[in-house]
């Protein structure tokens, strides 16, 4: 079953439990109600449409029904809390149905039993419905609400105390009146101690409730000096910080950041935060949340930063954080610029913002949008020094194709929420862009990357969309909030981009001019001029500067709309006096007061008339006609105000018709401008057309002969269609080995993550060989130490090093003597070497003689005597020549270890 079905079935059984409040239709209208919540249908409202609108009256009737069962009211507030999670069907609920009276009203009638689911639902419902919402003082039972919040408050049950402290967090909270209301009560100095009792509870979401009811009451008075003072803000900082980093959940940061946000305001708090010693260390960590995939919770730190921007002491502090120098990692991954934003950049903050900025999706608009104004605060706060650092270039340098790809995606034909969401990212993408062409330097980094064609296409598809959506054609609901003033502002601030850049970026001056001359331009030029904004219209006034000297620039038409805007505000003007001054001659409708009749009012004349009957019968006996006269004056003024009602409906009527044709008029006006316009345009271009035909005539016949000369290119281009088919098949090949290369590229990818990992591991063995490299230090202390020492010793064994050359020197002149003494006894031992060669020739010679005197001796034996005599003699000169050889020997033999002697 469809919605709308569904819708239908529910909205009959409303009718019927109305109408018949029986058990069986209440179990019908319990089990549609069950089925519809089962649909999840949380953005119901925000269509608009009728059926929705009267289910959800019946049913918030219904529930504001004390006769109502407690199970069916209860399955009522659970559908309504599925519709609270959506913020605009929560500002519907709360507008237009009045739904926080009717909540109210259940918690009173339960007011007795307060642990009551029902009642708890209710206190659930009422802290969504609540949040960020105005409530009035003079509404239905809520002075009865406040005073049961307070009671239970003060009860000291967890159950009911938290929910508590959450919807009186948020009643009080820019609220005055419930703030006086508070303040004049009796029992707030009890009321007041149990909140800073809260202060010490073990759930830290207590603690945030409790410290944002204290700041909301007291900051300005006695109780908060005391409690926020210079001595323990610090503590109190840091308390919120550490909550909003290490919070229950989503709830307690939400609260926790709304707290801090509410402290800056005031100036004594901001100050105070500035002079915050841990404020560096405690923003790191906040930062760190924007790499949650939750979008409220980066709303939340978002809005937060947002806030600290505000302050002009802090947001210098937070463009530190922020835009500090990159890991070396990081520095890598931004040089190879293909890498992009992966797991390993995750600790850089600048980078988580860049995150936010890619690809929004949906519910994620808020998060871009946030996320582009918190880096125009802090790049001009960090463009704004002297000399811009290489870090916050490097940051531009990757912030800047992201931005860019902001400005694409837009499609015309898309629902008006979507084209309104885009118009607005894309004048907070522009205007971040105009803020960093403010630096020449930066300028540079951007005109680098951007085209004139991106620029000239986007402004065409935002003209299209302002021009479908013109406030002359379309009746304006809100004229700051209609699709087509932001249109407009987005227009303008394209076109101011294009003016900035003209000069840097190819093309760029030859799209701006076209731009202007475009007669679509019209319409957002006249907003921005009759606009009630002072930047639109100056900027407005600069483009008209520049647009005024062009030939085709239609500043008729842009008259004419200006003055067709100028009407239709001061006809706005008029019927809004009209409708007040009719409201106060007009009498309330039957069942309400009258009040304030004019005397010259038909309303003043028949009360006057009743008055004097009323005179009449008073002063005359009793007439039974009198009733009679009485009922026929009766129908008569009834009469009179159904026809006083008629007619005020048509006098409304008569004037959004006459507004309406007053556009219709300025609307043809500013046509009948522009079809002038183009006509002329026409004409000059028929005339071109006339002269372009005549030179084409010319070219065809240059073209005919091209024509033949074309067939023979055809031949060859087919023989270039087979050469190609065989590259094609050649390119199937290369194909397969390209999958090839691209496995082996994720298999390198693998490698890289494991390198990845043993690069940490060789990091943790760098901090290990660090400390050896400490130890080592000492023990090198210790060898200086000992060096000292031994060269003390050196320097004493160099002292006898001395000595002892002195003692080798003098053992060298005793060495020098021995040799001369061992030369001599050489040269001895050559000549006694000659004298025993001498000695041996004669040694031979005397055997050769005794040879001859041994033969001759048996001849000679006569001469034997005389032989022997001489033999005798001859044997002791040999004796003696023995003894002499012996001697030679025995020198020799000397002198060899002498020689050895030496050598050692």
């Amino acid at each position: 079953m469809d919605v709308t079905t569904c819708l239908k079935s529910l909205l009959l059984a409303i009718h019927q439990y109305r109408d018949n409040r029986t058990a069986h239709n209440a179990a019908q209208l319990q089990k549609q109600v069950e089925e519809l919540s089962g649909m999840q249908c949380v953005r119901l409202l925000s269509s608009g449409q009728v059926l929705p609108s009267e289910c959800v009256c019946g049913l918030v009737e219904l529930a504001g029904d004390p006769n109502t069962s407690p199970a069916l009211t209860g399955t009522i507030i659970s559908l309504l809390a599925q519709l609270v999670c959506d913020d605009e069907s929560r500002d519907v609920l709360q507008s237009s149905y009045n739904l926080t009276s009717t909540l109210a009203s259940i918690i009173h009638c339960h007011s007795s039993t307060p642990r009551e689911p029902l009642v708890l639902q209710c206190l659930k419902v009422l802290q969504r419905l609540t949040y960020n919402g105005q409530i009035f003082y003079c509404a239905n039972y809520i002075h009865e609400l406040i005073d049961f919040l307070m009671s239970n408050i003060q009860s000291h049950n967890d159950d009911i105390t938290m929910p508590c402290l959450g919807l009186m967090a948020n009643l009080v909270r820019y609220n005055l009146s419930v703030q006086t209301h508070i303040k004049a009560l009796s029992n707030v100095k009890v009321f007041y101690r149990t909140l800073i009792n809260f202060l010490a509870h073990n759930s830290l979401t207590v603690v945030v409730f409790a410290l944002s009811i204290l700041a909301s009451l007291t900051l300005n008075e006695d109780v908060g000096e005391k409690l926020f003072h210079s001595k323990n803000i610090h503590q109190t900082f840091q308390l919120i910080f550490n909550i909003i980093v290490n919070g229950d959940g989503t709830l307690t940061r939400k609260y926790s950041v709304d707290l801090l946000v509410d402290l800056l305001k005031n100036p004594k708090m901001a100050d105070y935060l500035t002079r915050y010693e841990h404020f560096s260390v405690c923003v790191s960590q906040v930062l760190g949340l924007l790499h949650v995939k939750d979008p409220h919770s980066a709303a939340k730190v978002l809005e937060l930063l947002l806030a600290l921007c505000g302050v002009s002491g802090l947001r210098s502090l937070l463009c530190e954080v922020v835009f500090r120098p990159a890991a070396p990692r990081l520095q890598a991954a931004s040089r190879r610029q293909g890498a992009g934003i992966d797991a390993g950049q995750k600790t850089e903050p600048g980078l988580a913002l860049i995150q936010w900025l890619s690809s929004p999706a949906e519910g994620e608009e808020l998060c871009c949008l946030q996320a582009l104004q918190l880096l125009t605060e802090l790049l001009e706060e960090a463009l704004g020094s002297q000399v811009v650092s290489v870090c916050v270039l490097g940051f531009v340098e990757l912030l800047v194709p992201v931005v860019l790809d902001l400005l694409q995606g837009l499609d015309p034909a898309a629902p008006d929420s979507q084209l309104r969401t885009h118009c607005i990212r894309t004048t907070h993408t522009t205007s971040l862009l105009l803020m960093l062409c403010s630096e020449d330097s930066v300028c540079r980094v951007v005109s680098r990357q951007m085209s004139s064609q991106l620029c000239l296409s986007q402004v065409e598809l935002l003209l299209s969309c302002c021009h479908n959506n013109d406030p002359l054609t379309c009746p304006l609901t809100g004229h700051d909030s209609s699709l087509s003033q932001v249109c407009g502002e987005a227009v303008l601030k394209a076109v101011e981009l294009m003016s900035k850049l003209r000069q840097q970026v190819k093309d760029m001056e030859t799209s701006f001019y076209r731009i202007l001359q475009d007669q679509r331009m019209v319409t957002p030029l006249s907003l921005a001029l009759t606009s009630s904004h002072r930047e639109h219209v100056q900027t407005g006034l600069r483009l008209l500067l520049e647009a005024t000297p062009l030939p085709d620039f239609p500043s008729l038409v842009l008259g004419e709309s200006i003055a067709a805007n100028n009407a239709y505000r001061q006809r706005e003007a008029e019927l809004s006096v009209k409708r007040v001054a009719v409201q106060q001659d007009v009498p309330a409708p039957m069942g309400k007061s009258l009040s304030g009749p004019s005397p010259s009012s038909p309303s003043h004349s028949i009360h006057s008339l009743i008055e004097k009957l009323q005179n009449g019968m008073e002063d005359q006996m009793k007439d039974v006609r009198v009733s009679e006269i009485m009922d026929v004056y009766e129908q008569k003024i009834s009469s009179l105000a159904s026809k006083e009602g008629r007619l005020q409906d048509l006098l409304e009527a008569k004037a959004l018709a006459l507004s309406q044709a007053d556009r219709l008029i300025t609307q043809y006006r500013c046509q009948r401008a522009q079809a002038e316009a183009e006509a002329r345009k026409l004409a000059s271009m028929l005339k071109e057309a006339e002269q372009r035909r005549e030179e084409l005539q010319v070219e065809l016949g240059s073209q005919v002969l091209e024509a033949e000369r074309a067939k023979g290119d055809i031949e060859e281009l087919l023989q270039h269609n087979a050469r190609l088919q065989a590259d094609s098949q050649e390119h199937q090949s290369l194909k397969g080995s390209y999958n090839q290369l691209l496995n082996r590229f994720n298999e390198s990818e693998r490698l890289l993550k494991e390198l990845q990992a043993a690069h940490i591991s060789l990091i943790k063995q760098m901090d290990t060989l660090r400390k050896t490299q400490d130890t080592l230090r000492l023990q090198h202390d210790k060898a200086l130490c000992e060096l000292k020492e031994r060269q003390e010793q050196m320097k004493s064994f160099q002292s006898e090093l001395q000595q002892r050359n002195c003692d080798i020197t003098g053992l060298r002149g005793e060495l020098r003597g021995q040799e001369e003494r061992g030369r001599a006894k050489e040269k001895e031992r050559e000549e006694l070497e000659e004298t025993v060669d001498i000695l041996r020739k004669e040694l031979n010679k005397t055997e050769l003689a005794r040879k001859d005197a041994s033969i001759r001796a048996s001849s000679l034996e006569l001469q034997k005597a005389q032989v022997e005599a001489k033999l005798q003699k001859k044997e002791d000169e040999l004796n003696k020549h023995s003894s002499m050889i012996a001697m030679i020997h025995s020198l020799s033999s000397g002198k060899q270890k002498s020689d050895v002697n030496l050598s050692l």
